[in-house]
């Protein structure tokens, strides 16, 4: 396996695809411009964001245990640190395009944005989870691409940083709306994701992995749908107005209240066979979510 390439800034990412660099923190780069193809199994990292669309498959890409080609035309968003790995399949196409936007984390510094990259949580998703554009959707975000290309043209002055940030923070947002599009497009099939999901909190709860591994994790679910956590996490919560771990603590909560009914185990020896190390912290949640402690719940029923 090749090691890891991490590419700590801007103009490394900009020699690594022989762009030229107009700004040290931002760079937009046309793909269709790009004469040589990535060797076989590199694997990249970078210390900055990364926004990708394609409309070609000449590039596999690999993340995680994931790979995904741009057939359809796919935008994925890669948090800093995240490793991708470049399966290359040559293909050439004269109608080939596509763009990368690619920011430092130090470009958001005191903006507003910086704040809110957290809550764009489609960074965190697997490549097989991408955004599939409609022609109207690729040609909007483009247009918020050629404006951000457009300001690097320009000489940096005071109202740079400003406008550059909002553009791309109007991308996001609509990379956001698109998302919300796509988990409606795709309802039928996160339904059925949510039953597996409910299934297996179930299962969980009625075995014996309670007292053997403790409370199941929003990892642990994601692996069994075949989903990253983040993306599953935003499923639920479109679908059943909880996230992942709201419906983990609902599980648990319902089995709380069965054992709590069982008057032969202490309130101790149920935070322990629900899997909790310390009593305490299973009642602080049980009267988080029910309104009661688990004494309280107990002689009212």
């Amino acid at each position: 396996m090749k090691p890891i390439i991490h590419l700590q800034s801007i103009s490394e990412i900009n020699r690594f695809v022989h762009s030229k660099t107009e700004h040290p923190l931002v760079s937009v780069v046309d793909f269709s411009m790009l004469e040589e193809q990535f060797e076989e199994g590199t694997r990249i990292s970078a210390d900055f964001y990364t926004i990708m669309f394609k409309n070609y498959c000449a590039n596999h890409l690999k993340y995680g245990r994931q790979s995904l080609d741009f057939q359809d035309g796919s935008l994925i968003c890669i948090a800093p640190r995240q490793v991708l790995e470049m399966d290359t399949e040559t293909e050439k196409r004269e109608d080939r395009m596509g763009w990368g936007l690619f920011f430092h984390p130090d470009l958001l510094r005191g903006t507003s944005l910086a704040g809110k990259m957290k809550d764009y949580s489609f960074f965190s998703y697997e490549m097989t989870e991408a955004l599939h554009l409609s022609d109207k959707e690729k040609q909007i975000l483009y247009d918020c691409v050629q404006k951000i290309e457009n300001e690097l043209k320009e000489n940096i002055d005071n109202h740079s940083q400003t406008l550059i940030v909002s553009n791309i923070e109007l991308l996001l947002n609509y990379c956001s709306r698109y998302y919300g599009r796509q988990f409606i497009t795709r309802k039928n099939s996160n339904s059925t994701t949510v039953l597996q999901v409910e299934k297996l909190l179930s299962h969980y709860f009625k075995s014996e992995q309670l007292k053997e591994t403790g409370l199941p994790t929003v990892k642990y679910l994601a692996d069994k749908v075949h989903l990253s956590a983040s993306y599953l996490s935003d499923l639920l919560k479109k679908e059943t107005g909880m996230n992942a771990q709201d419906h983990i603590h609902y599980c648990l909560i319902e089995e709380a209240k069965n054992l709590l009914l069982n008057r032969d185990f202490t309130i101790n020896e149920v935070a322990y066979t629900l899997g909790f190390e310390y009593p305490q912290y299973f009642s602080k949640l049980f009267k988080k979510k029910t309104g009661q402690t688990p004494l309280e719940y107990r002689k009212l029923n």
